[in-house]
């Protein structure tokens, strides 16, 4: 078997791509480790961003750093506001992704994952510019 990335094994000729939404849509449902959105569910975090709902590596808040926020950073001038959902309990961000984002014209809050997920679904119904990196609650 060959490697595929992230401790996985895949048969010989079998390609894993990077998990991807290729649109915008609302969260429809969050906990026991994922979410659900666009009939789909995902087992771990998402990033949701202009481009599309990304399979999202970091799992807590101690896992984020600037790395976890190049899409957001790359797609910064489509983003009005980044919300930022930290799992069960608010926690600051890290002061380099703090900074980072900022020096990329980035507004963001930091919450809750519950909060972000619906604070997230009203602004895109209300057809705002809005993204959400959100790490996966149980």
């Amino acid at each position: 078997m060959a490697p595929g990335g992230e401790g996985r094994e895949v048969p010989p000729g079998i390609v894993l791509k990077e998990a991807h939404y290729p649109g915008r849509a609302p969260v429809d449902a969050y906990g026991a480790g994922g979410f659900r959105f666009a009939d789909m569910s995902h087992r771990g975090s998402i990033l949701c961003v202009p481009s599309g709902i990304y399979a999202w590596t970091p799992e807590r808040p101690k896992d984020l750093d600037t790395d976890a926020f190049a899409r957001v950073v790359a797609e910064a001038e489509e983003i009005e506001l980044l919300l930022v959902g930290m799992g069960a309990l608010p926690f600051p961000l890290p002061q380099p992704v703090s900074e980072t984002l900022r020096e990329a014209a980035v507004r963001f809050e930091v919450m809750p994952t519950g909060s972000a997920v619906r604070t997230f679904n009203v602004l895109l119904a209300e057809e705002r510019r809005v993204a959400a990196a959100l790490l996966a609650v149980e």
